[in-house]
């Protein structure tokens, strides 16, 4: 048994690997098919502007406050379900749940919050709803 004492950290380690492969198939595979990376980098500085507005929002229930302050802290925060340094993948994470944390709010506080508080372009606003898969704001 004393010599066995390597097998816990390695099948730890593959356990890890194997969990993080299952993870990084799911989000590509959940990825709108439509959606590629350099619309997902145009859409960054204005979306990350929209959860801060949509957080800091007095009008907004306090629960959707609390999730996009936790997901701003996500996105901020060195420590990722993907490392950033993966192609396509290290970013897609972030976008995804970004994505679904945006289509909880605007089924929570309605579409209008998402177009009142977008930033950028009305284009930009209805290529981040099909990114979210949500229907037409305008």
């Amino acid at each position: 048994m004393r010599g066995d004492w390597w097998m816990i950290p390695v099948s730890i380690a593959a356990a890890l690997v194997v969990v993080w492969l299952a993870l990084a198939v799911t989000l590509w595979l959940v990825k709108p098919d439509d959606v590629g990376i350099t619309d997902l980098l145009r859409l960054l500085p204005d979306t990350l502007r929209l959860l801060k507005r949509l957080a800091t929002d007095p009008a907004m229930d306090r629960r959707i406050r609390v999730v996009l302050a936790g997901l701003l802290i996500f996105l901020a925060s060195p420590i990722d379900l993907i490392p950033d340094f993966i192609p396509v993948l290290g970013y897609a994470d972030d976008a995804i749940i970004t994505a679904v944390v945006l289509r909880w709010v605007t089924r929570t506080a309605g579409p209008q919050a998402l177009a009142k508080h977008w930033p950028g372009t009305p284009d930009g606003l209805v290529a981040l709803c099909r990114l979210c898969r949500l229907p037409d704001p305008l």
